[in-house]
């Protein structure tokens, strides 16, 4: 199931973070990536998101090495390193993703040093 992957996935960037030193007590920013070859439904997409409360960016074009052109955005989470909440926000953004056939390709976030 894809929600299982994206568990193991989030739990593994946790574990990388924390053994890496990040601070355990920080905020993080949690950017969870979308993408389509529609823009105009990525549009749609990203306006479903920022209804639900969330922070969108501003959408990039990015060209594949085909030749395809595809368009993202990310959803932006300001939040505690918690494997339980970040996957509530995975769940809510994937099921938007699939009710517009667009793709939920993943999430990260940044090193959090504890002495800033």
């Amino acid at each position: 199931e894809l929600l299982k992957e994206f568990e193991e996935e989030g739990l593994e960037t946790i574990n990388n973070l924390l053994e890496d030193g990040s601070d355990p007590d920080a905020e993080y920013m949690i950017e969870h990536h979308v993408a389509s070859t529609d823009f105009d439904v990525l549009e749609k997409v990203a306006i479903a998101c920022f209804k639900k409360g969330y922070e969108v960016t501003d959408p990039e074009e990015v060209e594949t090495e085909e030749g395809e052109t595809i368009f993202s955005f990310d959803v932006i989470v300001e939040m505690e390193l918690s494997l339980e909440a970040i996957m509530e926000d995975v769940s809510a953004i994937l099921a938007i993703c699939e009710s517009f056939d667009v793709t939920y390709d993943g999430l990260g976030t940044y090193f959090e040093d504890d002495e800033e």
